[in-house]
């Protein structure tokens, strides 16, 4: 199932690591608070839709141990270590209906930590960001790679026992297309647009 979730969203995933481009070697500190704003206002509202999904499926949440993958936060807690606060609006997201569509959104969110921890020694890296440490690119330090495998296993035993893959794979690329077009306004002007 993750072969076909990272199979069937792999141009939306590419369209969002392009629209960021936070592996770029010249990523100034003005740029990076800007993603970040965009950022933590699109996972406000991604959890917030997973809040609601969680209320009316708490068994599938706490399956997938929804509490401890909140980031919203560590977004909000990263500008402020960069001396900004969040500002940006609040984007439109696909509500979320059921639990396909949970895992389909999660799918994006959790994936993002495992890039994350490259993006994290990218940023160390940067001379313009030594001073800083962001957490919220890989909140799960040691644990990303047993998060990872968690959230595969909750996904393969939900498509195993019934769950809809094409309503995953839909979801997910509704979610990576959403995160791009939220963040397109921070995109570098050579990035170009789908």
């Amino acid at each position: 199932m993750l072969r076909r979730l990272r199979l069937g969203t792999a141009a939306e995933h590419e369209d969002v690591e392009r629209t960021l481009d936070l592996l770029h070697p010249g990523l100034e500190r003005a740029r990076l608070i800007r993603i970040l704003d965009r950022m933590h206002a699109f996972w406000v509202a991604a959890e917030a839709d997973l809040d609601r999904w969680a209320a009316g499926f708490p068994a599938d949440a706490a399956a997938v141990d929804w509490p401890r993958r909140r980031r919203a936060r560590l977004f909000a807690d990263d500008l402020r270590t960069l001396g900004s606060a969040p500002a940006a609006g609040s984007p439109r997201l696909s509500p979320v209906h059921g639990t396909d569509q949970a895992l389909g959104r999660l799918y994006v969110l959790e994936g993002s930590t495992l890039g994350g921890v490259v993006i994290d020694r990218h940023l160390a890296s940067l001379p313009a960001l030594a001073d800083v440490r962001v957490t919220a690119f890989s909140p799960y330090g040691a644990a990303t790679g047993s998060m990872w495998a968690a959230f595969r296993r909750v996904t393969r035993e939900r498509v195993a026992a019934g769950g809809d893959p094409a309503v995953m794979v839909d979801s997910a690329r509704a979610t990576f297309g959403a995160l791009a077009d939220w963040c397109r306004p921070v995109a570098p002007s050579s990035a170009p647009r789908s």
